[in-house]
């Protein structure tokens, strides 16, 4: 069983040294571009460089998160950002893009990858297929139970990194697209406004409904251990130093001690909390008593004098390198000193000769006594090795100048970047797509019931993957190209979507619509022709590339592109668009109606969350997870033919009884252009 990392948040060199001065075993840190936390400080990368040197002289390891979703023009910035990053001797990169994952394993290859929770990974089949790719490690979304984690950690032997302290967000990461909507500030590109934590009411009540509190697993870390996860991540990075100090230190009482004592969960409740804390997911106790806002008391809860006695927890620097040492000394020769931190040995003399004494000898107790004085330092004697000829002396300034050099030597070595020296890169730009031919028309029912007679119009009809079989029957008679569309939370489904996937097979459906990478895994292996969904956030050529040579016949782009940088995409995958339907603004495993004491009995699923400017936002459940709809339809049916350089159009059905009465699809498209609350999405505005 190897030992549970405590990785620590930094948003400036104080966290840093809050973190490593507090126990931490990693940090991670952003650059100033491609970070989830925009608004944090984040690095420079004369301040990375410093920053890794110091935790490398520790014995602390430091990522580079690069977790954002970039565009084309932004692909050579991003990468160098990475390659600036690696020469200023990063340990790994934390990464969502998988255009800027490309690039990395072509550019980069040495660099160790991590999948960031942004990658939505919450599935032993999302693991595997980022374990085939090479990746070192993935970030698991929050929303994982203990018993999921098992789930995960029994099928890959790749390295699992938990949340266990810090914000909890009622969207899976990645699939918030609230923000960007609202205010075109993407979640997906760290610039997220948090709409979530303003009031949302349920059937038309006040409340916060889409607000959880902070998640806190810290008690459970010897659990986590012992399950084999490999990391405990600490959620933080534009939170203060006190804060990174408390969380450590929480981190470190819990695995070196058994428990948190009660001085230092004070200090963590203080620094900051939503309502206290929240295990629900772990626990596998989703409901009421895991929503919380930021109260007046969590304000005031914390002083200065508190700030002042955590700040004092991480003044000194602790001592977690230990060392051996071997000293010699003889008369008439210059005494030596070997330090080895068990990889790196160096070797100094003293400046004076030994000699015979006038009054006294040398005696191995004050030598150790001058070597073990590395005050102010990281390092510790663990053993020290004497010989010490009889009758002879030196000077005790001569022994703690040996030290110093010492230490200062062996600092240095462990300072030194380790990681080759790559160029910067310059990348060429693509040949805008060519066009296949006519567009095709796609549609996702997501409904059980039985699809409308105008669907055999469509070259393609995705249905639930769960839906009654005979709704795939049915359009199969009728000659329907018919997939069927996996759940994009897959939440403890895999193996029931693999049996379903055969069962699906044998009656003769082909095709998969796949919005999670872990449904792209299982739709391969069934041997399913795969189609990528838009919630991949695909938004640049590498990324079409990418997912091409990972077999997917086509993609649906990201709905948080604009029409330029749609149209300025290379590549030979065909791709496509949403053009007609309700946008799911967020993917949720606890259902908002919960925050009211609603649950699946009472919901009748008729829930809707209302906000502060009186629109509704409709809840679509699957029973698994939630889909909180936009309360506009988007709806660019009139514009296709003179704004997109795409290949399919994807119309998006949830349960709305009025297109089952629609005769044919050029009809439905005259009903649609009639609808009063529509939108154009962010296909003209874009996001930042």
């Amino acid at each position: 069983m190897s030992r549970l990392e405590v990785l620590a948040p930094c948003g400036g060199m104080e966290s840093v040294e809050a973190a490593v001065k507090s126990g931490a075993d990693a940090i991670y840190l952003g650059a100033k571009e491609f970070s989830a936390r925009a608004s944090a400080h984040n690095f420079d990368f004369e301040e990375m460089e410093k920053a890794v040197k110091y935790c490398h002289m520790c014995g602390v390891k430091a990522y580079l998160t690069a977790n954002t979703v970039i565009f084309d023009k932004e692909c050579e910035r991003a990468l160098n950002t990475v390659i600036n990053a690696y020469n200023a001797g990063i340990d790994g990169v934390i990464v969502q893009d998988f255009g800027l994952v490309s690039l990395i394993k072509r550019y980069v290859p040495e660099l160790p990858l991590h999948g960031s929770t942004q990658m939505s990974v919450h599935s032993p089949s999302g693991a595997k297929f980022l374990e085939e790719l090479g990746f070192k490690r993935v970030v698991l979304s929050r929303e994982l139970s203990m018993e999921e984690i098992k789930e995960i950690r029994k099928a890959t032997s790749i390295e699992l990194e938990v949340f266990v302290h810090g914000a909890l967000c009622m969207c899976v990461s990645g699939q918030c697209y609230f923000s960007a909507m609202l205010g075109s500030r993407s979640g997906n590109r760290g610039a997220c406004a948090q709409p979530c934590r303003l009031p949302f009411g349920v059937n038309g009540k006040g409340g916060y409904a889409l607000s959880l509190k902070d998640n806190s697993i810290i008690d459970y870390l010897s659990e986590l251990e012992k399950i084999g996860v490999n990391s405990a991540k600490i959620e933080g990075r534009m939170k203060r130093p006190e804060y990174v100090a408390s969380t450590v230190r929480a981190c470190r009482e819990s695995l070196d001690l058994g428990f948190v004592t009660e001085q230092t969960r004070k200090y963590l409740t203080g620094v900051f909390s939503r309502s206290g804390f929240t295990d629900g997911y772990y626990k596998d106790c989703r409901g009421k008593d895991m929503f919380g806002i930021r109260r007046h008391e969590d304000v005031t809860a914390v002083s200065e004098k508190m700030f002042s006695q955590i700040r004092n927890l991480f003044k000194e620097q602790p001592k977690r390198v230990g060392l051996s040492g071997d000293f010699s000394l003889f008369s008439g020769e210059y005494p030596v000193l070997k330090v080895s931190d068990g990889k790196n040995t160096v070797s100094v003399k003293g400046e004076a000769l030994g000699e015979i004494p006038i009054k006294a000898a040398v005696t191995e107790e004050k030598v150790k006594q001058q070597l073990e004085k590395t005050g102010g330092t990281p390092y510790f004697f663990k053993e020290i090795n004497f010989q010490i000829a009889e009758n002879v002396t030196i000077p005790l300034s001569v022994i703690n100048n040996m030290r110093r050099n010492a230490l200062d030597e062996l600092s240095k070595i462990r300072s030194e970047n380790k990681n080759a020296f790559v160029e910067e890169v310059t990348l060429s730009e693509f040949a805008p797509h060519r066009r296949k031919g006519e567009d095709k028309n796609y549609a996702v029912w997501k409904s059980n019931k039985k699809p409308p007679e105008f669907f055999s119009e469509f070259d393609m009809v995705f249905i639930p993957l769960f839906s009654p079989e005979e709704n795939f029957l049915n359009l199969i008679k009728k000659g329907v190209n018919v997939g069927a569309e996996i759940p994009r939370g897959m939440f403890s489904l895999d193996q029931r979507i693999e049996k379903t996937l055969e069962k699906l097979k044998d009656i003769g459906v082909k095709d998969v619509l796949a919005s999670n990478i872990g449904a792209v895994y299982l739709g391969r292996k069934q041997g399913f022709t795969v189609h990528g969904g838009f919630s991949l956030n695909i938004t640049n050529t590498y990324a079409l590339n990418f997912f091409q040579e990972q077999g997917l016949a086509d993609a649906e782009l990201s709905i948080e592109m604009a029409k330029e940088q749609i149209n300025g995409l290379g590549g030979d995958i065909e791709r496509g668009i949403m053009v007609y339907g309700k946008i799911p603004l967020m993917l949720t495993r606890n259902c908002p109606g919960k925050s009211a004491g609603l649950d699946c009995k009472t919901c009748k699923k008729t829930l809707k969350i209302r906000d502060r400017k009186s629109e509704d936002f409709a809840v679509f459940c699957d029973g698994t997870t939630c889909e909180i709809l936009n309360c506009k339809i988007l709806t660019l049916i009139d514009k296709l033919s003179t704004m997109f350089s795409t290949d399919v159009k994807y119309y998006l059905f949830y349960v709305d009884n009025s297109v089952e009465t629609v005769e044919s699809l050029e009809k439905f498209k005259d009903f649609a252009m009639l609808t009063v609350r529509k939108t154009n999405g962010l296909y003209s505005r874009g996001v930042k």
